[in-house]
């Protein structure tokens, strides 16, 4: 299964417009997530995600609490971005756990708890980065439990939801003339040393995804291709995306390296593949990517074919 895309939560997506209601979800057994500059907290040397309970956070501002939705039981669960707070009221609250970057821990965290922290991340970061309206400039203020933003100036009063960039991410095939199938993939030279992942990109305005995986191909690596399929998609909330995962088939297999894009690209057979090592490893042998992406879904995926 995909990392991050395993959300056990009911989001409350009506009732969490209510006020009342959602005062009344901020009770003792509700269960808080920290979020400390895009990190979340972990219990110390842990891939558990740790929570706290209201008495342990009923200090802090609690109106900046954003609902990330309710478990089987309808415990409550919120996410809290601390980052400006300062050392003296969070470290108290530590107590043998530890802010880290989810990334770090990937694929040792159990899929529903990466999936509610991953959610709490992305919110997080779009409510820091999103503080002033886009169309007049004036401060806005947090509504909708979190889920919406909504301009103070009362001329104004724009209302702006969370942004999920849509990218697509896929992985071009084609059987060569020595009846080997080959996959193609590229790095990018910021990358760890040896590292290769299927190509990706953005979707531009006014194109459909199958359009954004034929251009991304061609313009990263030169190469064109046809038979494009949906296999997956992936949120991804570092910062703000959703991943949609393609197969497609190249028409040649000649490439041509957008420098700008791409460091290198090279086709690889399954046999090759089973060569590399993981993304964490150190030296310059090859190596592939990270084992919670879509990415490394979608080689597994063709690998297994």
């Amino acid at each position: 299964m995909l990392n991050y895309s395993q959300m056990p939560l009911d989001r409350a997506s009506n009732r969490r417009k209510d006020p009342k209601w959602l005062k009344a979800q901020m009770n003792s057994q509700s269960r808080w997530l920290l979020v400390n500059n895009n990190q979340s907290l972990f219990v110390k040397d842990s891939p558990e995600v740790c929570y706290l309970r209201l008495s342990q956070v009923d200090h802090l501002d609690l109106s900046k609490g954003i609902l990330l939705g309710l478990d089987d039981d309808d415990v409550a669960h919120f996410a809290l971005d601390v980052s400006h707070e300062p050392d003296s009221l969070i470290e108290p609250m530590l107590n043998g756990a530890e802010f880290v970057d989810i990334r770090k821990l990937g694929p040792q965290v159990e899929l529903k708890q990466g999936s509610i922290a991953a959610l709490a991340r992305g919110l997080c970061f779009w409510h820091a980065t999103h503080r002033f309206c886009g169309r007049c400039g004036h401060e806005n203020n947090m509504v909708e439990a979190g889920h919406s933003r909504l301009c103070e100036n009362q001329t104004c009063q724009h209302q702006t939801f969370p942004r999920t960039d849509p990218a697509v991410i896929m992985i071009v095939t084609k059987t060569f003339s020595d009846g080997i199938e080959r996959c193609l993939l590229g790095r990018q030279a910021s990358w760890p040393e040896g590292v290769f992942s299927t190509l990706a990109g953005f979707v531009d305005p006014g194109e459909t995804l199958e359009q954004a995986v034929a251009r991304e191909v061609m313009e990263e690596a030169g190469v064109a291709v046809t038979d494009i399929q949906y296999i997956a998609s992936q949120p991804w909330p570092f910062p703000s995306s959703i991943m949609f995962g393609f197969m497609a088939t190249a028409v040649s297999e000649d490439i041509q390296v957008d420098k700008d894009e791409l460091d290198d690209a090279r086709w690889f057979s399954r046999a090759e593949l089973n060569e590399f090592g993981q993304w964490h490893e150190q030296g310059s042998h090859l190596k592939l990517t990270r084992q919670d992406s879509i990415s490394r879904f979608l080689v597994e995926h063709w690998r297994n074919l």
